[in-house]
């Protein structure tokens, strides 16, 4: 069985320390095959959170794909670096950033859903590029066609019935083009709690899974994770929580290869 950690919303700044240090302890006892970090690592984009940050993931000691999270990028009242500049406070966590996996059959691609400005107020909420869902389509059909594909980006493409929303511009179409290229599972966070739900074009099911918060920042969930359980073409989403009732399975599904 293949093992992967789904976690989001760190926000270090305003992490939880003992969900964090949980978390950190159960990937050395349990040895996942890689972690995804589905964005926010940071609150407020400052240099000491992203060495604090970098520094955790790098003690993990497993393989770790890392993407931008709204939070991650400058805020409003530091407009230049923002708009100009927005990713060079990266360096302690620049190599794991947006980067492509392959681990036991499992393709993971990265998909860009955060913005430096947009044509509405709120910027925090999702938008998926042109640029960014061609990026992420030509690495899906560079996969190797027996794999299980997983895209990872902060923002659900579209809304899972959580409290928070993402409100992500492009998101259905986004989701539509990549069912139609075979992709099994969108992996997001944002929302700050967990979920799993079906999404079927032409008699292909591709899941929308959520994870939750290790932050102070909870919502409706205690902080938790997602544990992905792989074996056979059969994945499983475990909720895992910082709390008495430790373990959930939210879903399953069975995929033979892509066409």
């Amino acid at each position: 069985m293949t093992k992967l950690f789904h976690v989001s919303d760190v926000h270090f700044g305003a992490e939880d320390p003992e969900a964090v240090a949980w978390f950190r302890d159960l990937v050395a006892a349990e040895k996942p095959d890689a972690v995804i970090m589905t964005g926010d690592l940071t609150m407020r984009a400052t240099p000491g959170e992203f060495e604090a940050g970098g520094a955790w993931l790098r003690s993990l000691g497993v393989p770790v794909t890392l993407e931008v999270g709204n939070h991650d990028i400058p805020y409003y009242w530091d407009p230049i670096r923002r708009l100009f500049s927005p990713y060079s406070r990266y360096a302690a966590v620049e190599r794991m950033i947006e980067k492509p996996l392959d681990v036991a059959g499992i393709t993971v691609v990265p998909l860009k859903t955060t913005a430096r400005a947009q044509w509405r107020w709120n910027w925090s909420k999702g938008r998926v590029s042109r640029g960014s869902l061609r990026r992420a389509l030509a690495l899906v059909r560079e996969a190797p066609k027996d794999h299980l594909i997983f895209v990872a980006g902060h923002h659900p493409l579209i809304e899972g019935g959580t409290k928070g929303t993402a409100k992500t511009r492009n998101g259905d179409a986004a989701l539509e083009a990549l069912a139609e290229a075979g992709v099994h599972a969108v992996l997001s966070g944002h929302v700050h709690d967990p979920f799993d739900v079906p999404y079927e074009r032409g008699g292909w099911t591709l899941r929308l899974i959520g994870a939750g918060t290790l932050s102070k920042r909870t919502r409706a969930t205690p902080p938790a994770f997602n544990e992905i359980r792989v074996s056979g073409g059969r994945f499983e989403t475990i909720v895992r929580t910082l709390s008495p009732q430790p373990e959930r399975s939210i879903s399953s599904t069975v995929e033979a290869g892509r066409g």
